[in-house]
């Protein structure tokens, strides 16, 4: 069965392959997922004003233009001591779409008087499962739909370290940490992380195996 994840980011097609295979076992041989990217599809205008509306708009969209059952997750960072900011607007946050750079040095320098024990933030994961339905004789009808989240809580660190991830990992220490780094009292930012370790814990790790009985369900029809 072929899935679509809605993301132009090949990077984000593998760490949802690896998250999948790791939970469906076997059963994931019968899964041949692909990106938006790769089918030259367009990214549609992310209007919702929440995670689960972006994740919904953007699963709808690609279902709707293949006619296959599609993935898509909308995430992004919330930072207490600025009233939830970034939010859904993590991405743009600067100014510039996925400029990552530019997006972390914008929010340490807007929480750079805080004392670190107010530095509290998390990561914040919505994902969508839409699997188009057939109508009679019409074609696509109604679409049937699955939403899942995920939290990673934790702490904006003054500094960037760490070179694996994207966006604001290198930025972000999670409260869970590996045991390796428990036992030596050096904590990791998301971005000094191995993609095992932050798909363990991660917010986008959470969301998708939440939605795996959904795709279990999908792949047994």
């Amino acid at each position: 069965m072929k899935i679509v994840v809605a993301t132009h980011n090949e990077g984000k097609l593998v760490e949802i392959r690896n998250i999948l295979t790791e939970q469906l076992s076997a059963a994931a041989q019968g899964i041949e997922l692909v990106s938006a990217g790769s089918l030259d599809l367009a990214d549609p205008a992310e209007t919702g004003v929440t995670f689960e509306e972006n994740a919904l708009l953007k699963a709808r969209f690609v279902a709707g233009a293949t006619g296959l059952p599609a993935i898509a997750d909308d995430s992004g960072l919330i930072v207490d001591v600025m009233g939830n900011a970034p939010g859904i607007l993590s991405a743009r946050w600067s100014g510039t779409h996925g400029d990552d750079a530019a997006n972390n040095r914008l929010l340490l320098a807007q929480i750079e008087d805080i004392p670190d024990d107010d530095r509290t933030a998390r990561f914040r994961c919505a994902a969508a499962l839409v699997v188009p339905v057939e109508s009679d004789g019409d074609g696509l009808g109604e679409f049937h739909e699955t939403v899942a989240l995920g939290e990673m809580p934790g702490t904006i660190v003054r500094h960037p370290h760490g070179m694996n991830g994207f966006g604001y990992d290198p930025i972000f220490m999670p409260d869970e940490q590996p045991q390796s780094a428990q036992d030596s009292g050096e904590l990791l930012t998301s971005a000094q992380m191995t993609p095992e370790q932050k798909n363990a814990i991660s917010h986008r790790g959470k969301a998708l195996r939440a939605l795996v009985p959904a795709v279990k369900a999908l792949l047994a029809d």
